[in-house]
């Protein structure tokens, strides 16, 4: 407007402000520049320390907003997640949407399959068992994928629920089957220890479609939020103290965190706790088998046999007294 030739007085007058506001801003160049609100206080700026270096821990991992909200809400955060979640934000990479899930009558069907947690000469993996009805899970570490590491968590999984599915769901593999289709359409020849398990403990095996893991989404997504909730957090604890996870150490906290954190929280798609559905689950399973420890074999220790014999004079005041 002044380079058009306006005055003070015309500007101010269709501005609506005085001439004073005007003068000053054709006087001082940089007035007529917005400056950015400088930044105020929030309750996370205490925390921001703390939670870089989890971030760092943990990293090429990613810790949940979740899982750190619980943490610094421990050391007294008094903030909602929302904050929380958008300065995590620009750290974290976009991860793809998962597929959508066919859902199942309350005990109807169970998915179990194993997950990697770290490779190598100190492997480490996890037998993942969800239920498709309530999405209560179970987790049981160790460092084999063979059939006897599956049937035994199996069978821990089913104390642990409380009951049998009529079906579990696995992947193909051997530990699983043997050959797909061995006897005619879905007639498998399956694993001789998983055969025998099914048979005593009353369910169906199934497999997926082979290339289509996917299948058994609903253990697939917890696979995912085990391994961020519960594996890397600890992972980071750990390694931050010089220390390494391995199945002994996650067996000694997972039962914990599925009792106090995955199986009471609010599930994303059911909307419900699998806690509370497991309940109904439990109504219909078959019960569960009861778990026996293997037979223990008392050593035998050589007794001498003077300690066998008795003087005389024991037997004669036995004699007398009867």
């Amino acid at each position: 407007m002044a380079r058009r030739g306006d005055g003070v007085r015309a500007i101010a007058r269709q501005l609506g402000c005085s001439r004073n506001t005007v003068r000053r801003y054709l006087r001082d160049d940089q007035a007529r520049r917005y400056k950015p609100r400088a930044a105020r206080p929030c309750k996370l700026d205490e925390y921001k320390a703390y939670l870089s270096e989890r971030v760092r821990q943990a990293r090429p991992r990613w810790i949940p907003a979740t899982v750190l909200l619980r943490e610094i809400r421990e050391r007294g955060y008094e903030g909602g997640v929302s904050q929380l979640k958008a300065w995590l934000a620009p750290m974290k990479a976009v991860q793809p949407e998962p597929v959508v899930r066919f859902e199942t009558a309350p005990g109807q069907q169970m998915q179990a399959d194993f997950t990697i947690v770290r490779r190598g000469r100190e492997a480490l993996v996890a037998l993942v068992a969800t239920l498709g009805y309530s999405r209560a899970a179970f987790v049981k570490f160790g460092v084999r994928e063979d059939a006897a590491a599956l049937c035994a968590g199996l069978r821990e999984a089913f104390d642990y629920f409380g009951g049998v599915p009529e079906e579990v769901l696995f992947d193909n593999t051997k530990a699983v089957v043997i050959e797909r289709d061995a006897y005619g359409p879905a007639l498998h020849r399956w694993n001789d220890e998983l055969r025998e398990l099914a048979e005593g403990c009353g369910f169906k095996p199934r497999l997926c479609r082979p290339y289509r893991a996917k299948t058994k989404g609903k253990v697939e997504r917890f696979n995912a939020y085990l391994k961020g909730s519960f594996v890397v957090p600890l992972a980071a604890s750990l390694e931050a103290s010089g220390l390494s996870l391995d199945a002994d150490i996650a067996n000694a906290k997972v039962r914990r965190w599925l009792d106090e954190v995955a199986n009471v929280r609010v599930h994303g798609t059911t909307g419900e706790v699998p806690m509370t559905r497991l309940a109904e689950e439990r109504a219909v399973m078959l019960p569960a088998p009861a778990l026996k420890a293997p037979p223990r074999v008392a050593a035998r220790v050589a007794m001498p046999v003077e300690s066998l014999q008795h003087p005389l004079a024991v037997y004669q005041d036995l004699l007398e007294a009867a």
